[in-house]
C-alpha cells in the first residue's frame, strides 16, 4: 500500500474540503493517506515532516491568495529547505491542487508554484489525467468542469460557507484525483 500526504493550508475551510475529497479518493485506490495542515502560522510539527520522509507521494495545497500560495503554505515551503538539502523528497511522486473564488483565479499561478517547489525537490509530478468538461453540453458539476489538466483546481465562490463550496464536481474531481496518484505511485514502485 502507498502512503499518500496531503500536505495543504487552508484559509477558511474550502481548500481543506478539497484535501479531503483528495485524501478520499487515495484512501479509496487502496492507499494510506494522510492529511497534513499547515497552521495559521505557517509550521507543520516535527512527526508530521517525518510523516512527509516516509511517504511515497506527497500532495501539495493550498489557496490561490493574490495570485500564489498563501503565505503560510509559502513559510511551509520554504521550511522544506532542509528535506530539499538531503534530497530526502527525490524521486516521490508530487501532485498540487488548489481552490480560489473564481474559476480561473489565477490558479494556474499557484499550480506553477507548487510544481516547481516538487522539481526543486527532484519529485515526479502527476497531474489530473482527466478530460475537461467542455462540450456545449457541459455542467457545473460535471468532472474537470475547472478543466485543469496540471494539478487539481477547485472553485467555491467568495461568499460561500466550506459546506457550500467547492461543489459536488469538483469534489469529485479531487477524488478522482486522489486515486490517480494513488495508481501512479503504485506503477512506479
Amino acid at each position: 500500500m502507498k502512503k499518500v500526504a496531503i500536505v495543504y493550508h487552508s484559509g477558511y475551510g474550502h481548500t481543506t474540503k478539497a484535501a479531503e475529497a483528495v485524501h478520499a479518493g487515495a484512501t479509496a485506490a487502496g492507499g494510506v493517506a494522510e492529511l497534513i495542515r499547515v497552521d495559521a502560522e505557517g509550521n507543520i510539527t516535527d512527526e508530521q515532516w517525518a510523516s512527509l520522509a516516509a511517504a511515497d507521494a506527497i500532495v501539495f495545497g493550498s489557496p490561490t491568495y493574490m495570485g500564489s500560495v498563501s503565505w503560510q503554505f509559502k513559510k511551509f515551503a520554504d521550511a522544506s529547505s532542509k528535506p530539499w538539502y538531503s534530497q530526502v523528497w527525490k524521486d516521490k511522486i508530487a501532485a498540487g491542487f488548489t481552490n480560489s473564488a473564481t474559476m480561473n483565479g489565477d490558479k494556474h499561478s499557484t499550480l506553477h508554484y507548487l510544481f516547481t517547489l516538487s522539481q526543486q525537490h527532484s519529485m515526479i509530478w502527476v497531474g489530473t489525467g482527466l478530460m475537461p468538461a467542455n462540450s456545449k453540453a457541459a455542467q457545473r458539476n460535471d468532472i474537470n468542469y475547472v478543466g485543469s489538466s496540471s494539478g487539481l483546481m477547485t472553485q467555491s465562490p467568495s461568499d460561500s460557507s466550506p459546506e457550500e463550496g467547492p461543489l459536488p464536481g469538483d469534489l469529485e474531481t479531487a477524488k478522482l484525483f486522489g486515486r490517480r496518484i494513488v495508481e501512479v505511485a503504485s506503477k512506479i514502485a
